[in-house]
């Protein structure tokens, strides 16, 4: 399985997708840091996956949504592992209870909301100009269904993979022409104790297998799906061989606004 190489940077490593994609990486061929705030949950999953890949691991505690942090941890990274060719921002928090927004607390909401856009946000402006200056790098953003559409039970959820879907676009856009690409990858239902602790998802049985999201970051980390840069593709319902086939045209697998008929002036 050996087929990458490189240095990967991994967010909410220690535990659910982010742990999943550690193993896979690592076993793939690629030294992978992994990023998370419990330090010793993170060095457990981390040695745990260095014995059972081979792979090279290095365990960073940081808080993603604090600049100072986050820019201590990419420099250990950096200096421990080499420069980073495949940041994946996978941390983010959901919202405490499935409740309408004017009913949540709103400092929780703000929180959920941070960990996922300003925790991109500092990552990306910490690992993406060395990218650029290397001219080589893949940038993942863990996206959701959730952010294609308004989820009233989980309001800032959805508000936070909406807008990480839109940084995710203007990365893109800024980064056309390089050898650096940006794209929005959502793993489906993957059974994980977040997803186990939602509501919503109890008594569900169709869960995404974490090697379907493995395999299509890996496919992204070897270059293979460059043609998808600032859109939105799904593990366990794309096909890899046909997203390699396709490119996507206008605004495919990007939010916009729906024209209400042929006579709308926004259409």
């Amino acid at each position: 399985m050996g087929d990458l190489s490189g240095v990967a940077l991994v967010t909410g490593a220690s535990t659910g997708i982010g742990r999943h994609l550690v193993e896979g990486l690592a076993a793939r061929g690629m030294a992978v840091a992994g990023l998370a705030r419990g330090e010793d949950r993170l060095r457990t999953a981390m040695d745990e996956v260095a014995a059972a890949t081979g792979g090279r691991t290095l365990a960073v505690a940081a808080d993603v949504t604090d600049r100072a942090s986050v820019e201590e941890a990419v420099g250990v990274v950096r200096e421990e592992l080499g420069p980073i060719a495949l940041l994946v921002n996978n941390a983010g928090l959901i919202d405490e209870f499935e409740v309408p927004v004017w009913e949540a607390d709103p400092d929780q909401w703000w929180d959920v909301v941070s960990s996922h856009v300003r925790g991109a946000l500092l990552t990306v402006r910490t690992v993406v100009p060395w990218m650029v200056l290397r001219n080589s790098g893949r940038i993942v953003n863990l996206a959701s269904g959730m952010g294609t559409r308004g989820a009233p039970d989980y309001s800032a959820y959805s508000v936070a993979k909406t807008g990480l879907m839109r940084l995710t676009e203007s990365l893109a856009g800024a980064l056309e022409g390089s050898d650096v690409r940006a794209f929005d990858v959502a793993p489906g239902v993957v059974d994980t104790p977040m997803t186990r602790s939602m509501h919503v998802w109890q008594g569900f049985t169709d869960w995404t297998p974490p090697e379907k999201v493995v395999e299509l970051v890996a496919a992204i980390a070897a270059g293979e799906l460059d043609q998808w840069s600032g859109r939105f593709v799904r593990a366990g319902k794309d096909d890899l061989d046909v997203l390699r086939a396709t490119t996507p045209a206008d605004a495919a697998r990007q939010l916009r606004l729906q024209p209400y008929g042929d006579t709308d002036p926004l259409a």
